[in-house]
């Protein structure tokens, strides 16, 4: 799954959603229409509709270049202009969006230089979407042009409330010859254009790879056997920046005429992707987020109809702390046409999946899409109505019960801020990188390690307590957390050893573990022994790291409890101020210390070294943590989660089976009861 490779800080964030949204809204709800694919005489009926379901703004013009800009250089918004007239007749707002993700077919004949070209050769085609190269100068040009005009037009419109640019932008590792030169530049600019810099940071008398010029540098083979991972890492770096460049151009053109307008985009919470964040343009971040589609990541039988019960929060845990502001672009309303399987939702899940993005903290949700289409890729893709373009789906019925409950709330809600203390003081980060993940996934070392799961049985430890948490990266201000969590940290260098050690000091408690501190920020190792870099922070010297197979997995012993592992294991060798709080057992190294514990300044480091199959002691070293911190936990189960925001407790339950929530005394229920079922909700005031 990726962070920010850049970041706005705390107070920008904040500045964001005070200039954007209305606290008192609490949280707005949309949903996409598409002018051009119905005929305009349906127009009118479709938007009073959505109006009278509630909704209170419609998101536009996505993948519709070739209406807007039908020959090169010849614009036509007039249709446009007419359903953005009958949008305001019923009240909704209007998010306009940038149309990049699919460029027209007279652009792609006429150019084919701008087509993305895959590793294999192969170069995209038109007939799908994302197919145009971010990293390809005229391809630019010509999206800015298009741009350009369409702010000229609406940048000035009371109408307009927000801006989408492209859809779902992705890093996208391109062989475009353009690519090519792009990611020269990047590094010619990156090492001062001193090629021997380069070839040190690549290790290239490895192997016989040196380079005499940036010139002979080519775009890496990532499918070939053994290719520098080195120069990959770059390569990543570089397509990172590129997407980010791009979302960076796009909104400084809409900024030049929309003066009261914000801009975003649509991210897909995957966190291995270097673009979360990373354009400092962007007023806040938002995201794409599709629960069922075929996996089985639920809880029981039926759970692949619920959905994996932290995949929401999770999203919103690591979008919100961007800038402070977040909104979902895309929930999926019902069944979708795009997965391995695609089952109907249990019946109540799409209300939970609403107020599961709601208990976060967003500012808006939009679904995708209001009317199920009749032609095209995504013909079986549930919307709010279904292909008469009037009956409302079950997802639709939802969604309006939904916005019903939010209008009944605003009546009821205190500031955004108004949380209990005790959850505040639960408050935990989670530093994260996805430079990390892109690291340690060329050299896994053990094909059964998972970067994600291995942050997961942290996140979810924390879930279960009931604790507000942010996934950040290192820009953040570590000392607003108690707690702080950095998994798997492998590429680190001096000044962030030196902020985790001034973190510990001033009182925080810095919880590391297995593979971090291992690399440099390049993904060399430091001329020292294994673990140098954070031997003086955690107290340990690291002897040697081991490997087993998954058939066979070793065992960690911690106050009584056995656990097996396999993945990964440091085996440490701590100094005199050190407790040693789990022990290995079976192996030649039986009863070398796993992980340990120290006080340092006015702070704690807890180091775990090992990475275990179901997480479970990991989730007991946190507990063991918390109770010496004298930090109360909840103990929910699995599949169910508690967040506040403006004086609201919600409660979610994607588990198989009812759950009862002990009320806080003198809590009102608002909705729901406090006996939850299954997809059921609870929203209380304390």
């Amino acid at each position: 799954m990726a962070l920010a490779l850049g970041c706005i800080c705390s107070v920008q964030g904040l500045f964001a959603q005070q200039a954007w949204f209305d606290e008192k809204d609490l949280t707005l709800t949309g949903a996409y229409y598409y002018p051009e694919h119905w005929d305009e005489s349906q127009w009118e009926r479709d938007l009073k509709q959505m109006h009278e379901l509630g909704f209170e703004f419609t998101h536009f013009a996505e993948f519709a270049w070739a209406q807007l800009e039908p020959q090169e250089g010849v614009y036509d918004f007039a249709w446009l202009d007419r359903a953005v007239a009958l949008a305001d007749k019923y009240g909704l707002k209007v998010v306009m969006c940038t149309s990049t993700a699919t460029p027209p077919v007279w652009l792609s004949r006429k150019y084919p230089e701008i087509l993305v070209k895959n590793e294999d050769g192969t170069v995209l085609d038109h007939g799908a979407r994302q197919h145009a190269s971010f990293a390809s100068p005229l391809y630019r040009e010509l999206a800015s042009r298009m741009i350009e005009a369409l702010a000229r037009h609406y940048g000035n419109d009371p109408r307009i409330v927000g801006w989408q640019l492209d859809n779902e932008p992705n890093v996208q590792f391109d062989y475009n010859p353009k690519a090519e030169e792009g990611f020269r530049l990047f590094l010619k600019e990156k090492y001062n254009g001193n090629i021997a810099e380069l070839n040190k940071a690549w290790g290239t008398s490895f192997w016989s790879e040196v380079y005499a010029s940036f010139d002979e540098i080519t775009l890496p083979k990532m499918k070939q056997m053994f290719m520098n991972a080195h120069q990959i890492l770059d390569y990543k770096r570089y397509a990172a920046k590129m997407t980010c460049d791009f979302l960076d151009e796009q909104c400084g053109l809409i900024k030049k005429y929309a003066k009261n307008q914000w801009v975003t985009t649509n991210y897909i919470p995957d966190y291995d992707r270097g673009i979360i964040g990373g354009s400092q343009s962007l007023d806040f971040v938002s995201y794409t987020r599709y629960m069922v589609y075929g996996d089985n990541e639920g809880i029981g039988r039926r759970g692949y109809r619920v959905g994996n019960p932290l995949r929401i929060a999770m999203a919103n845990d690591f979008f919100r702390p961007i800038d402070g502001t977040y909104g979902v672009m895309e929930l999926q309303p019902g069944q979708v046409n795009w997965g391995s399987i695609n089952p109907q939702p249990l019946p109540g899940a799409v209300h939970l999946w609403l107020w599961s993005v709601f208990a976060g903290g967003s500012d808006f949700i939009c679904t995708y899409r209001y009317r199920q289409p009749l032609y095209g890729t995504e013909q079986y893709h549930y919307g709010i109505v279904g292909t008469d373009g009037v009956t409302v789906t079950p997802g639709g019925r939802e969604y309006a019960q939904f916005i019903r409950e939010i209008k009944m709330l605003r009546q009821e809600a205190e500031a955004f801020d108004e949380k209990p203390d005790d959850y505040l003081k639960r408050t935990t980060a989670i530093l994260w990188n996805p430079e990390n993940y892109w690291s340690m996934d060329r050299q896994k070392q053990n094909r059964t390690w998972d970067t994600f799961r291995h942050l997961n049985h942290y996140y979810r430890a924390l879930k279960a307590y009931g604790a507000p948490v942010d996934i950040i990266s290192e820009e953040k201000d570590f000392a607003r957390y108690p707690v702080l969590i950095a998994p798997a940290y492998e590429l680190a260098d001096s000044a962030l050893v030196d902020r985790w050690k001034a973190y510990v000091e001033n009182g925080g408690n810095l919880v590391l573990t297995c593979r971090t501190g291992l690399k440099d920020r390049f993904g060399r190792f430091p001329e020292a022994p294994f673990g140098a870099m954070i031997k003086d922070l955690t107290g340990n010297e690291l002897e040697f790291y081991d490997l087993l197979l998954p058939e066979t997995p070793g065992t960690v012993s911690m106050d009584g409890t056995d656990y097996a592992w396999n993945t990964w294991g440091d085996v440490l060798k701590p100094d005199a101020s050190n407790e040693i709080w789990a022990t290995y057992k079976e192996e030649f190294y039986e009863g070398k210390p796993a992980v340990t514990f120290r006080k340092s300044g006015k702070g704690s480091v807890t180091y775990i070294g090992v990475d275990t199959q179901d997480g479970m002691l990991e989730r007991k070293v946190l507990d063991k943590l918390y109770a010496r911190l004298q930090i109360g936990v909840m103990d929910l189960p699995y599949g169910v989660t508690l967040e506040y925001r403006n004086g609201l407790g919600i409660v979610l339950n994607y588990s198989d089976k009812p759950y009862r929530f002990p009320l806080p005394e003198g809590s009102k229920v608002l909705v729901g009861t406090p006996d939850i079922p299954t997809a059921g909700v609870l929203v209380f005031k304390y």
